[in-house]
């Protein structure tokens, strides 16, 4: 009998802290050994001159997320995850989200059922919290952090979701009490209400307004007042999306004062800037790169690599959040033609966002191997209360792998895309750098190109809290 279900060999295995050339054994879809010569297995794969590495976790996706009114998401469970596995990763954390006057612990269940059979990767669940009522923050929101949910996250702004000040510092106040990670949206509600109207009144409206209405001042104001109320309720929080100099120094501030403030930014902020939204002749194919925060310009690229370079941000997230561009229900739809306020506000990502950190944090020098790994996979896991079980390779861990080409050289095309969208805002871009084969709990489940496993694969995970979730002194108040 072999000793393994399979033997990857003759790879560079690339961990957050090493780089060795090694085989490894994965038995009953998980890590059985990591040696320099595995001879015994059921199966083998050849990996000479291929980096194995973590599967990636992206743990900010928006899947099968309700538009409130608005054309609805090109990505539910099973073309998200489908495409979250052509591009390397393994584990996605969508949100599920609390309508106002909803229940949370129903819109838990509603999300399960969209998810329940049709996930080709495993996944969590952060809680979006709308409306923190007495009976949310007192019963549903602690059971649900006990049940697994053990991350949440809040806005600072739009309509449906905003929490003003007192909302929030509530929030913060249940976390810290049950333990769970606060992650927020730091824009500000009503500075970019008025910058929109007055937009408005002025005849601007085409797409490249967007940006223009949400500044980086407007962001940079709302991660200083999210930081003050972490400070006052001694809770720790992760400021998600990053996108420039402003929001990312004021985190680094908290961290200097010993604060716990953790950062996130995406490949949106290395790879496009706000004069994508111009599109051509300001017309409408701007709208394809409407996002919030918005791009920002090429000096902010250089920002958020001084911020990944010195540990401001913990994670690299694609806050993939996909609708489409043509028809009724996408981005063209008739009322987004009547003012940038109306084109709905995302871009998909999950499948290029390791490719693009790779090609332009490894290929081109300014991040290792092994920050890659960390900022991809294994910091995620920590994070989010998935770690020892995802995010590294050593014996025990789920065998969650990706073959990854160092050298191969493609160009991001909607024509390589596996998602519901109908479109790349990445389409054209150049990198090197790509995911050869993608397994699952040991199993193959995307090969160079080529999706191979089956809707369900994919399961639930319950996670632990997370230990960056502990507050600075102590549970005790």
């Amino acid at each position: 009998m072999s000793d393994f279900d399979l033997v990857i060999r003759g790879g560079t295995v690339v961990t957050a802290a090493d780089t060795v050339r090694a085989d490894v054994g994965i038995r009953s879809g998980r890590i059985a050994a990591v040696a320099d010569r595995l001879e015994d297995g059921a199966a083998r794969v050849d990996a000479s001159g291929l980096l194995v590495m973590p599967g990636g976790i992206d743990s900010h996706v928006h899947l099968a997320q309700p538009a409130f009114g608005g054309p609805a998401m090109a990505d539910g469970f099973e073309t998200g995850t489908r495409s979250a596995i052509a591009g390397g990763n393994t584990t996605v954390i969508p949100f599920a989200l609390q309508p106002r006057g909803a229940s949370l612990r129903a819109s838990v269940a509603d999300y399960h059922k969209e998810a329940d059979g049709r996930s080709y990767c495993d996944y969590g669940f952060h809680l979006i919290i709308s409306d923190p009522t007495a009976s949310v923050l007192g019963q549903e929101l602690p059971a649900l952090v006990d049940d697994g949910y053990t991350s949440f996250k809040v806005f600072m702004t739009y309509d449906d979701l905003v929490l003003n000040d007192r909302q929030l510092l509530e929030v913060f106040d249940c976390a810290r009490g049950c333990g769970a990670l606060v992650m927020v949206h730091c824009e500000g509600y009503d500075a970019i209400r008025f910058m929109t109207e007055r937009l408005e009144q002025a005849g601007r409206k085409a797409p490249y307004y967007h940006a223009v209405s949400r500044p980086e001042s407007v962001e940079r104001e709302a991660t200083h007042r999210a930081i003050s109320h972490a400070e006052l309720t001694d809770v720790p929080v992760m400021i998600v999306h990053v996108s420039g100099r402003e929001p990312m120094e004021q985190i680094r501030w908290a961290q200097r004062k010993g604060l716990k403030v953790y950062g996130e930014t995406c490949p949106q902020y290395i790879a496009l800037t706000a004069d994508d939204l111009k599109g051509l002749n300001m017309d409408e194919t701007g709208g394809k790169y409407v996002c919030s925060p918005p791009p920002r310009d090429h000096a902010s690229w250089e920002a958020i690599w001084e911020g990944i370079r010195t540990g401001v941000f913990q994670t690299f997230s694609s806050d993939h959040c996909p609708f489409y561009y043509e028809g009724e229900q996408g981005k063209l739809n008739p009322k987004a033609r009547t003012s940038f306020r109306w084109v709905p506000n995302g871009i998909p990502g999950v499948e290029t966002r390791l490719p693009i950190l790779y090609s332009k944090g490894v290929v081109e020098g300014r991040i290792s191997l092994n920050e890659f790994v960390a900022l991809t996979s294994t910091n995620h896991a920590k994070m989010y209360g998935l770690y020892p079980r995802k995010g590294s390779i050593a014996p025990g861990f789920d065998a969650d792998l990706v073959l990854w080409d160092p050298n191969r050289k493609e160009t991001i095309r909607q024509e390589l895309m596996h998602h519901g969208a109908d479109y790349t805002p990445y389409e054209g871009m150049a990198v090197t750098g790509w995911p050869v084969a993608t397994y699952l709990r040991g199993m193959l489940v995307a090969e160079e190109g080529r999706i191979v496993g089956e809707p369900g694969d994919g399961g639930f995970l319950k996670r632990g809290l997370s230990p960056y979730a502990v507050p600075a002194h102590g549970r005790e108040i």
